[in-house]
């Protein structure tokens, strides 16, 4: 079993508690970038999170901010578990390669736009 499986099998977080600890985290980056207050509630009122059978999606506004994946599986070729998160390659889709988790304590493999380049 690989440490990443063995990390996301032993997590002390579920999966939804995951996502709001993202979302959370998101609103805080765009609140450090913005300073304007109606900006930043109109931008906390229009994140959403749409679930589907392999992935759940971050839409803001009307953008997709990414994906984050509902269990282990794979993606043209290269594995992926629970809570990895994607950025998204188009409205319907994830892009190729992880960028992070959503069970990782770390903050700075995504930004308020989205996930980073690795």
């Amino acid at each position: 079993m690989s440490m990443e499986t063995q990390l996301n099998k032993d997590s002390t977080i579920d999966f939804w508690e995951g996502v709001d600890n993202l979302l959370s985290n998101i609103k805080k980056d765009y609140a450090k970038w913005s300073n304007r207050a109606e900006s930043i509630e109109r931008f906390n009122k229009n994140l959403d999170v749409k679930s589907g059978r392999k992935y759940t999606k971050i839409i803001q506004n009307k953008s997709v901010w990414g994906f984050i994946a509902n269990g282990d599986g794979m993606l043209k070729g290269i594995p992926y578990f629970k809570g990895d998160v994607f950025m998204a390659a188009s409205w319907s889709a994830p892009a190729r390669h992880v960028r992070g988790s959503i069970f990782d304590t770390e903050t700075n493999w995504f930004s308020w736009t989205g996930p980073n380049y690795r």
